[in-house]
């Protein structure tokens, strides 16, 4: 194996974090932002590149960086390190309410694809790259763009996902439809594009997007039940207007402003 080999355990229900268990040498990679708390003899190190142990030199540093700029995330990741002769742990958090998915990169033929915010962590030397859409609908209306993330090598790596997470394990041409911010990620053998609604009545007052995502087996899809999208467009709809919260959740609602010399609407 490439990748170092670790062993881990995932706590919690609706608020997970994965405590990843190092030994000596042993090392993971993590998005910025992530990190939970760790052992003492844990060694924190900024890397520039895409996490994977090729030496590439620093014209490649450069072009892992360069791509996961693309993907919208931070130019750098962090590494951590076991220093000490002992087993260390080291934990990392989920951002939202989710589920975090672990993935055996040798169970999916060294790949998996997931959308551009799904990764948590990996084993050292899984590379996370990008993944390009081949196909112009799939990149003007999937959801997620011409660009997602990519997890390939030979160790564990982390996914996150809001609410509950069902896989889907589709046959030889099963086809499965669904709502593109609800895509978490899928094995390289599912095919995927982008798929219209159709009906006029469906496409002006459906209210569940134009598009869907049609995903063709074989291969394993995971999906998720509260994307992050619909999670902050739901609180934001319900943040009031101009920062005033008079009569919410009453009875009166807006009648209550009315009633407290606010006739905003």
């Amino acid at each position: 194996m490439t990748a170092h080999e670790i062993d881990y355990r995932i706590y919690g229900e609706e608020m997970q974090y994965v405590e990843i268990e190092l030994d000596p040498q042993e090392g993971v990679i993590a998005e910025s932002g992530s990190f939970m708390m760790m052992d003492d003899g844990i060694k924190m190190e900024t890397i520039f590149g895409d996490g994977s142990q090729k030496d590439t030199g620093f014209l490649g540093k450069i072009l892992g960086a360069g791509k996961r700029i693309l993907t919208g995330e931070s130019l750098f990741m962090t590494a951590f390190y076991n220093t000490l002769s002992g087993k260390r742990n080291v934990s990392f958090a989920s951002p939202y309410p989710g589920k975090i998915i672990p993935i055996d990169l040798t169970e999916y033929d060294g790949k998996f694809i997931c959308q551009k915010d799904a990764f948590l962590c990996a084993a050292k030397g899984v590379s996370v790259g990008i993944e390009f859409s081949k196909k112009l609908g799939r990149g003007l209306f999937g959801g997620e763009g011409f660009i997602m993330q990519k997890l390939e090598g030979d160790g564990m790596g982390f996914v996150h996902a809001g609410g509950t997470v069902s896989k889907k394990v589709l046959q030889q041409g099963e086809v499965l439809r669904v709502d593109t911010g609800c895509i978490v990620g899928f094995t390289k053998t599912v095919n995927y594009d982008i798929e219209f609604v159709g009906g006029i009545k469906n496409t002006v007052f459906g209210g569940e997007g134009l598009f869907f995502a049609k995903l063709e087996g074989p291969g394993d899809v995971y999906v998720q039940s509260l994307p992050f999208s619909r999670l902050a467009g739901r609180v934001l709809a319900s943040l009031p207007r101009g920062g005033n919260s008079k009569g919410e959740g009453s009875v009166l609602g807006s009648l209550g402003n009315i009633l407290d010399g606010d006739n905003r609407f």
